[in-house]
């Protein structure tokens, strides 16, 4: 039997010609509205072309998954008529809808900036819908043509005639078809997951940016349905606006204006910047910010070393995370926007302009680099680090080619001890100065350390300790090997935690907003940053207080504060947990959409007193508001950078 004569060949050719049309609408896309991506570089076609095929693969098994199943069903009846008509018709008006979107967007992009997602569904509910759409389509004519050609295309190739040739023999008919079905599906869900990898998590419009230089191109490599469909269910749900854009500005703005600081106060100019962001590195590891639960313990925290940096550092008892989960830790960290109701770097809107903190330094003459011991791209953080203006990236398969594959820790990546060495190798090759950023690994489920350090480390009060311990560890080896290298007497090291663990062992870290009780603190080898901050602080608050310090006087974007150099009559953390919630240093106070609705002193842990109408809240209800509708106005304007209109004013 010609196996180019099978319902697999045939199968295959008709996928080929959906790729061909979704590559011709992207290249009607591209030359409709070249003039909003400016040139292009030669070396770039390759990756938006790389990332075009992905972005294409998971449109096509959502718009044309069950036809897939359907072609490939091992089963004599595909050789019905009626069933080969089914299947023809699925295929042309399926397609024609994804044509006819695709098309689409190549007008609504140019108004937007933005593709067609499922927000414009909902919007398009009105009863002038149907005259706009025909309007549209009478001034864009040639655009109709083209989809016209296009579907035509698809009729005919998939009418094209094949001739197809059978077995007779039952069990290689069932038993083979049966593989090429199974095959075929685990395509589409790698397809859709944008890999195979335990560590790649589905893919969403954020990862466009792992292909494009900028945000602009990022839409170059997205296509339609998976705009429509992965962006269904994220719209923003619940009140957003509460003020006039007068009242707004007054109460908050992240509009960040320094004031000029005196030569004198610019020591740190120019130094280096190294942000370890830490998985799970909760506040309750450490006995230097948890000492009252370990007072009756054997064993003192599982963090000795990062506790003795603490003691000669800048810390923050009180710094929360601004989420949960690690893919909101880098905006909020890098580019001081927290997750609100969903993670931001899952966010269609995440593409918008942004000058996060890497992009500044560059700007200024910084080299970027950022370390991640997984595989390129897993978890998203590559395609974030790209849209941040990071120009280098070391990952899991870095490591490999320079030192080998037998520190795979089996499940996320490199252990953190060999991969911190990895990182002070290549930081001896950075131009200084320069901006390196890592996340760490070796803390998380399964909870799981390298056999040859696995006695050495104590057992911990949870999962994780004997995890935290050798992260520990792991730092400490990092500051012996490279505590006599030049770059390291000029560098300000930044400890952070993307996020509390999942483990917990005191009381009160199991309730708000001990929760969100991380390690955080900023460490140079001289000695010269050491105190303690005792207030309110957040992931946010590290960006715009580090441009502080290194004497930045470039206006900037950002939700928190400089914590040191922008004053606050009461310092609060906006986190969203289920529901708004604002963090002060005395109390909790939980929202609905409209008003506060309980306050509780951090101390009521078991939540016996609401001081709901006991303690005045309106300026903490105002700000959270006017945060709250920031958040979404410059989400939907697709914009975080300084509007050069608003006149200063620091929020």
């Amino acid at each position: 039997m010609n196996p180019f004569r099978t319902y697999t060949a045939l199968t295959v050719r008709r996928v080929a010609l959906l790729y061909i049309v979704m590559m011709l609408c992207r290249l009607v896309f591209v030359g409709y509205n070249i003039a909003s991506f400016g040139s292009f570089e030669w070396s770039e076609i390759p990756s938006l072309m790389a990332g075009a095929l992905q972005f294409d693969t998971a449109s096509l098994v959502y718009a044309d998954g069950l036809w897939l199943v359907l072609s490939l069903l091992p089963f004599r009846v595909r050789e019905r008529r009626w069933y080969r008509e089914m299947l023809y018709w699925y295929y042309v008006v399926v397609n024609s809808a994804v044509i006819a979107v695709n098309l689409g967007d190549v007008v609504y992009f140019r108004y937007t900036q933005k593709r067609f997602t499922s927000e414009e569904i909902f919007f398009a509910d009105n009863s002038n819908s149907v005259a706009l759409v025909l309007k549209f389509a009478a001034e864009n004519w040639y655009l109709v043509l083209a989809g016209i050609a296009l579907i035509a295309l698809l009729a005919w190739g998939y009418r094209r005639k094949a001739r197809i040739e059978h077995t007779e023999n039952r069990i290689i008919y069932y038993s083979a078809g049966t593989l090429v079905l199974l095959a075929a599906v685990t395509l589409a869900i790698g397809g859709v997951r944008g890999g195979f990898s335990r560590m790649t998590r589905p893919i969403a419009i954020p990862n466009a940016m792992g292909y494009a230089v900028d945000g602009a191109k990022a839409n170059i490599v997205l296509s339609n349905p998976f705009c429509i469909l992965r962006t269904a269910g994220a719209g923003v749900n619940g009140r957003t606006v509460f003020f006039s854009e007068e009242e707004l500005a007054e109460i908050y703005t992240p509009y960040h204006y320094p004031t000029p600081q005196k030569s004198s106060e610019k020591s740190f100019e120019g130094r280096n910047i190294v942000i370890f962001v830490m998985e799970s590195m909760s506040a309750e590891h450490s006995a230097y910010l948890c000492g009252d639960i370990y007072a009756d313990e054997e064993v003192k925290g599982y963090t000795p070393f990062l506790d003795s940096l603490m003691r000669n550092g800048l810390v923050f008892t009180k710094m929360y995370a601004n989420g949960k989960r690690s893919i909101q830790a880098l905006p909020a960290i890098w580019s001081s926007i927290p997750s609100l109701r969903k993670p931001f770097m899952l966010m269609p809107e995440s593409l918008g302009e942004s000058r996060p903190l890497p992009r500044i330094l560059r700007d200024k003459g910084y080299a970027t680099a950022f370390f991640c011991g997984s595989e390129r791209g897993s978890m998203g953080f590559g395609a974030y680090a790209n849209a941040a203006g990071i120009e280098r990236q070391f990952s899991m398969e870095d490591y490999e080619r320079k030192h080998g594959k037998g520190d795979f820790d089996g499940y996320w990546g490199i252990w953190d001890e060999p991969f911190l060495g990895y990182m002070g190798e290549e930081l001896d090759s950075l131009p200084e100065p320069f901006f390196a950023s890592i996340f760490t690994l070796s803390s998380h489920h399964p909870f799981v350390v390298p056999d040859d350090r696995r006695a050495e480390l104590p057992e911990g009060k949870t999962k994780i300790q004997r995890c935290a311990a050798y992260t520990d560890g792991a730092f400490r080896r990092f500051f012996a090997e490279n505590g006599d290298k030049e770059w390291f007497a000029r560098t300000i090291f930044v400890f952070v935690a993307d996020h509390v663990s999942s483990e917990k062992f005191a009381p009160r870290t199991r309730v708000s907003p001990f929760d969100l009780h991380i390690i955080g603190f900023f460490h140079t080898p001289d000695g010269s940053l050491r105190g303690r901050y005792d207030h309110t602080a957040s992931q946010a608050d590290i960006m715009p207080t580090l441009l502080g310090i290194i004497g930045n006087e470039e206006p900037y974007f950002a939700y928190g504060r400089d914590v040191f150099n922008e004053p606050c009559d009461e310092p609060t953390a906006i986190v969203f947990d289920g529901n708004y919630k604002a963090v002060t240093d005395k109390y909790l106070y939980s929202f609905d959409e409209n008003s506060v609705k309980s306050i509780y002193a951090l101390d009521d842990t078991e939540r016996h007193d609401n001081l709901i109408c006991k303690i005045p809240s309106d300026s903490i209800e105002r700000r959270t508001k006017a945060m709250i509708q920031q958040y979404y106005g410059h989400a939907k304007r697709k914009n975080y950078t300084i509007d050069d209109t608003v006149p200063p004013r620091n929020g």
